[in-house]
C-alpha cells in the first residue's frame, strides 16, 4: 500500500455560526459537541489510519498559532498557511504541491476540519477502501452520504448504481458519479430522495497526489500555472511574496465546481456513519438533546411557555417567554435571535458587518 496523508482544510470562519464563530475563534476550533474542538476530533478520528506526522493542515495566519496549541502532536511544519481564502481548489492544490515534494506517490485523504462522524469504525472502513481504489485506479474518489431527509443545505451526487460490467469496483460498493448537483430547493431535494440515486456531497475526497494535480492542470490551467510558480519558490526567500501574488491572481473556486464536475470519471463510496457537517445552528439543534418541550439549553436560562428553542448562553442569564421555534445565541459582546429553520441566513450578518467595517464583531 502507498504512504497515506491527510489534508485537513481549516481556513474557514464558519460565518453561519456567528456570533460564536469569529476570525480568531472559528467554528473548527470551538467545542460544539463534547469537550474537544471540532478539529481535534477530526484528527483523533484518523487514529489507526494516518499517523500525525502525515497530517497536513491548511489554514490562515491568524488561526495557525491556535491550531498549533490545540494539536501539539502535528508538526508545525505540516501547517500550511494561505495568505487569504480562495475556496477549496487552491487550498487543495497548494497542499498537493507540498505532498508531491515529500512523496510523489502519496495518496491524499482530503477532509474538512469541522464534521461530526458517529460511527468511526465504519468511517475507517470507507477510508481504507477509498485509499486502495484511489491508489490502484488513479481516479478521483469522493464520499457521498446516504441522505436521511430532503436537505436543501447540501450539494448532491447522482450515482450510477446499475452494474453494467464496466465498473471493476462495483462489487465493493464503489459507484460511478453521473452528475454533481448544487444545493437544491425543497421540491427538488424531495425528488432527489425519491429517486434513490442521490447522495449528499460530503466534501471528503481521496486521490493520488499526481492525479489531483493532473486534473487541476486539465480543468483549471490558469490556477495550475500559478501553483507551479509557487512550487518553484518553495524553500527560497521569494516564497511568501510569490505565494501572495499568485493567490491574488488565482480565481477562487471550489474543487467540486472547478475539477470534480469536469472530470471524465469520478467514483463515489456511500458513507453511512452518522455524518453531519454541522453547518448551521439548525443542525446543532437537530443533533442536540432536548427536553419534553423540544428545548435545548446550554448555560443559564429560564424558559416560560417556550417550545422548540435552541438557547446557548453560558455566561449570561437569559429569559425566554412565549416563543416557539427560535434560536438564541448569547455571547460576551453579541446576541443572535433567529427563527428555527432560517439559520442559513446568519451569514448575512457577517456580510453586513464586513460591509460596514464593524470589525470588533467579526
Amino acid at each position: 500500500m502507498p504512504n497515506v496523508y491527510a489534508v485537513i482544510m481549516a481556513g474557514g470562519v464558519g460565518a453561519r455560526f456567528w456570533p460564536r464563530s469569529r476570525e480568531k475563534s472559528p467554528k473548527q476550533l470551538l467545542e460544539i459537541f463534547g469537550k474537544n474542538s471540532m478539529i481535534v476530533n477530526t484528527v483523533k478520528r484518523l487514529d489507526r489510519i494516518i499517523e500525525p506526522k502525515n497530517i497536513l493542515i491548511v489554514t490562515n495566519k491568524i488561526q495557525k498559532p491556535l491550531i498549533i496549541k490545540q494539536l501539539p502532536n502535528i508538526p508545525a511544519d505540516n501547517i500550511i498557511v494561505e495568505p487569504f481564502g480562495k475556496n477549496t481548489a487552491p487550498c487543495i492544490g497548494l497542499a498537493a504541491l507540498f505532498l508531491r515534494r515529500h512523496d510523489p506517490d502519496a495518496v491524499m485523504v482530503t477532509l474538512p476540519a469541522d464534521h461530526i462522524i458517529e460511527d468511526v469504525e465504519e468511517f475507517h472502513r470507507v477510508l481504507r477502501l477509498a485509499i486502495w481504489v484511489a491508489y490502484e485506479s488513479g481516479k478521483l474518489i469522493t464520499v457521498g452520504i446516504q441522505p436521511t431527509r430532503p436537505e436543501t443545505g447540501y450539494g448532491y451526487i447522482q450515482i450510477n448504481d446499475a452494474d453494467d460490467g464496466s465498473n471493476p469496483y462495483f462489487s465493493r460498493g464503489i459507484y460511478r458519479v453521473k452528475t454533481f448537483a448544487e444545493k437544491p430547493n425543497e421540491e427538488t431535494a424531495k425528488m432527489f430522495i425519491e429517486t434513490g440515486e442521490f447522495l449528499w456531497n460530503s466534501g471528503m475526497f481521496i486521490w493520488r497526489v499526481d492525479t489531483i494535480l493532473n486534473e487541476i492542470q486539465k480543468s483549471l490551467p490558469e490556477m495550475y500555472q500559478e501553483l507551479m510558480n509557487i512550487d518553484a519558490s518553495v524553500g527560497t526567500s521569494k516564497y511568501d511574496s510569490t505565494l501572495e501574488l499568485s493567490y491574488k491572481m488565482i480565481r477562487g473556486i471550489s474543487i467540486d465546481y472547478g475539477v470534480m464536475e469536469k472530470a471524465k470519471e469520478v467514483f463515489v463510496i456511500k458513507g453511512i456513519f452518522g455524518w453531519s457537517d454541522v453547518g448551521t445552528w439548525d443542525e446543532v439543534y437537530r443533533l442536540s438533546g432536548k427536553d419534553e418541550n423540544g428545548n435545548s439549553i446550554t448555560g443559564k436560562a429560564m424558559l416560560n411557555n417556550t417550545k422548540n428553542a435552541l438557547i446557548h448562553s453560558p455566561d449570561k442569564f437569559t429569559a425566554v417567554i412565549g416563543m416557539e421555534d427560535v434560536i438564541i445565541i448569547n455571547t460576551d459582546d453579541a446576541l443572535l435571535v433567529c427563527k428555527l429553520g432560517k439559520s442559513q441566513d446568519v451569514k448575512e450578518v457577517v456580510d453586513y458587518l464586513k460591509r460596514k467595517q464593524i470589525d470588533q464583531y467579526l
